[in-house]
């Protein structure tokens, strides 16, 4: 559908409409009395969520491609059927094809509350068979308010059962990585990038050092981004996922990839809700699934004193 079309058919005056994005794609752009954000078509990504009166909570890399084929860097991409690199056969898409495709308006409404309501759908073809040869639809709800909820609900449409992992790879904006506290972490069982063995994290707050890749097990509480230059806090919290995932790419590897700035890896956060590990989606025929994230400002981190010394903090 044209721009003209899908204004005709989803748009809200004043509030919701549909715009050429970077790289000529397709996005929706939302404004209200909350929040204004910008939906990708391509990817069903949110690309921005601005609070009025704040900055974008998220973060896309200045140096992102935008063009199809390829993933954009940044805001919430959606990785779907799997996470991470395909487990055997590693010509296929780095986690899955929902961001490489475009997806289509099912929905959209302004809400009595003032919220808006976007819902986005993407359906098994041709082209998702030959990667993964399953029946399925995939249904991206994302609420923009005082806080910002995205869900992804995962229905086996076909006869066999299916299996999939997925993420909602969020990339949140900071001050500087070197700044930061991420909370809730605490006590938790992680793998260190791709290790087999666990570690528990000992430190109330997780200071990013270098290079993190953390995937947490068996976690389904809220983290908290504590952000003192900022002077903000974002709360992140989840459903229906049991791993959390924590990542950084460093400067070194930020160095070999082409989408993010030789100074870009200081620039964002993610903090992911994720199905993977042992916490992989089992649907038999009929079967639904939904992972969702809600993003929100917390407490000012004014009102927060932390300790250098043993990485606790205290509500003053």
């Amino acid at each position: 559908m044209t721009i003209d079309e899908l204004d005709e058919k989803f748009g809200i005056e004043g509030e919701l409409g549909f715009i050429e994005s970077e790289g000529d794609l397709l996005a929706i752009s939302i404004f209200n009395k909350y929040a204004d954000a910008e939906i990708s078509l391509y990817g069903g990504q949110v690309m921005r969520y601005t609070p009025q009166g704040s900055f974008d909570v998220l973060w896309v890399s200045e140096s992102s491609f935008f063009e199809e084929g390829k993933a954009i860097r940044g805001g919430i991409p959606v990785c779907f059927p799997w996470f991470g690199p395909h487990p055997t056969d590693p010509g296929k898409p780095m986690h899955g094809f929902a961001r490489l495709k475009y997806w289509q308006v099912v929905e959209t409404a302004s809400l009595e509350t003032g919220d808006t309501k976007v819902i986005l759908q993407l359906t098994s073809d041709e082209e998702t068979k030959a990667l993964w040869q399953h029946d399925f639809r995939a249904l991206l709800t994302v609420i923009i308010g005082r806080s910002l909820d995205v869900s992804l609900t995962v229905t086996n449409t076909g006869s066999e059962p299916l299996s999939y992992s997925s993420a909602l790879h969020s990339y949140f904006n900071v001050s500087g990585i070197a700044s930061i506290r991420v909370a809730g972490l605490e006590g938790k069982t992680f793998y260190n990038g791709f290790e087999s063995t666990t570690n528990v994290q000992q430190e109330e707050l997780l200071a990013i050092e270098k290079e993190e890749n953390r995937r947490y097990v068996n976690v389904i509480n809220d983290c908290l981004i504590i952000d003192q230059p900022f002077n903000q806090i974002t709360r992140v919290a989840k459903r229906g996922s049991n791993v959390t995932v924590v990542w950084n790419p460093g400067s070194e590897t930020a160095a070999k990839m082409d989408d993010i700035t030789d100074e870009g890896w200081q620039e964002f956060i993610c903090v992911e809700a994720v199905n993977a590990y042992n916490d992989i989606i089992h649907l038999s025929a009929g079967q639904s699934h939904t992972t969702a994230t809600t993003i929100s400002l917390d407490l000012k981190a004014s009102n927060l004193r932390m300790s250098e010394q043993d990485s606790s903090f205290t509500v003053i």
